[in-house]
């Protein structure tokens, strides 16, 4: 079930928080190019992707799966209570698209033709995400 979408910062606390092209992305409901260098698509280490916006743990490297998108993907987030979801429909055809439950940065968009056992690809953008790698 979609969930509001609600900021919890003004716009000048954004820019002072993120970098210009997470603040794009994560505000202005931006999408990072496929396969930018840097985007975490390419990261294999063990570890934690946080949301940049407030620091809450929303995927794991577990979960994470090479989906050929050029975007990184996971078949399900750490925990749904700190993700939201909202309907997007700024292409022909409605998506989901996914936001952090606890700040409302926008992350990216949920598909359901991911892998075992979901089913569901969520296509997040790395210029919102914050890895850390596992100790």
């Amino acid at each position: 079930m979609p969930t509001p979408r609600i900021p919890k910062r003004t716009d000048e606390e954004w820019r002072a928080l993120l970098d210009p092209e997470a603040y794009r992305v994560g505000v202005k409901d931006g999408t990072e190019r496929a396969f930018t260098p840097g985007n975490y698509n390419d990261e294999k280490r063990v570890g934690m992707y946080h949301c940049k916006g407030c620091g809450t743990p929303l995927w794991s490297s577990e979960t994470k799966y090479d989906s050929g998108s050029g975007w990184p993907s996971f078949w399900q987030p750490v925990d749904m209570a700190d993700i939201g979801t909202s309907t997007d429909y700024k292409l022909v055809y409605p998506r989901v698209e996914v936001h952090c439950g606890v700040c409302g940065l926008h992350m990216g968009h949920v598909f359901d033709d991911g892998p075992q056992p979901t089913g569901q690809r969520w296509c997040i953008n790395g210029a919102v995400l914050d890895f850390r790698p596992k100790e």
